[in-house]
């Protein structure tokens, strides 16, 4: 083992997560491309779904996005009249996000695509799920 073996692209973590992340997004997009949805929107709607309204800094965090990005997400929501966005009434400065009706319809159209793209991933059930205990605690361990 020389000092440059850490710099091998086979001996980094990343590198394997990264390239499994942009490779499941791909099976996404043909799913998502008929509901007219890029993938970061898709996910900020899976929020959407469950809390019908949440500020945009819980999203951030939910979804481990920074405002940057996910302001532009919301606008391109809010355009398409799935979400809207407005000020809390009690602290002006909480900006929040609702669900609108078109929005929760959607969720109709979206209910196969989880089931889609899992049937294309290879791994056994018991597999899938020791993968999403590690990749939160990877994620749980970075903050």
């Amino acid at each position: 083992m020389d000092n440059f073996d850490a710099l091998k692209l086979e001996n980094q973590l990343c590198f394997p997560l990264y390239a499994a992340a942009r490779e499941v997004i791909k099976l996404y997009r043909p799913h998502l491309d008929t509901l007219d949805l890029t993938y970061t929107q898709y996910i900020t709607m899976m929020v959407m779904w469950a809390e019908k309204k949440i500020s945009v800094r819980d999203m951030g965090k939910r979804l481990y996005l920074d405002s940057g990005t996910l302001t532009p997400v919301l606008k391109s929501l809010e355009s398409k009249g799935y979400i809207r966005r407005y000020r809390s009434t009690e602290d002006e400065r909480v900006l929040i996000v609702e669900l609108t009706e078109e929005g929760s319809r959607l969720k109709n159209e979206a209910v196969e695509v989880p089931q889609q793209v899992g049937s294309c991933i290879r791994l056994e059930p018991e597999e899938a799920m020791q993968l999403y205990r590690l990749l939160y605690k990877v994620l749980d361990g970075i903050q």
